[in-house]
């Protein structure tokens, strides 16, 4: 599979297997997306509906010449360094 959706791919990995599906029920991932997808958080749906909009763009032959587009901007947010001690502002 192509890179450009490996960053939805990670985050709908990461976020099943912090739903209440897996965790309390005690149910695979993809069970819970086959059989279970009203009872997921809404992140997880929300981040199938765009794995699966980038799966089809990978086959849109009007976007093969443009490039996937559908999940460039989660690859670039995930890409952002996150600070790991802020600086607080200066105080006056």
């Amino acid at each position: 599979m192509s890179s450009s959706c490996n960053g939805l791919l990670a985050a709908l990995k990461e976020c099943l297997l912090r739903s209440d599906c897996v965790i309390k029920q005690g149910n695979l991932p993809s069970d819970c997306l086959r059989d279970h997808l009203e009872e997921l958080p809404l992140e997880c749906q929300q981040l199938r509906r765009a794995t699966f909009e980038c799966k089809r763009g990978m086959l849109d032959m009007r976007n093969r010449f443009r490039g996937n587009t559908v999940g460039l901007q989660y690859d670039h947010l995930s890409a952002l360094p996150t600070p790991k001690n802020p600086t607080p502002p200066p105080s006056s």
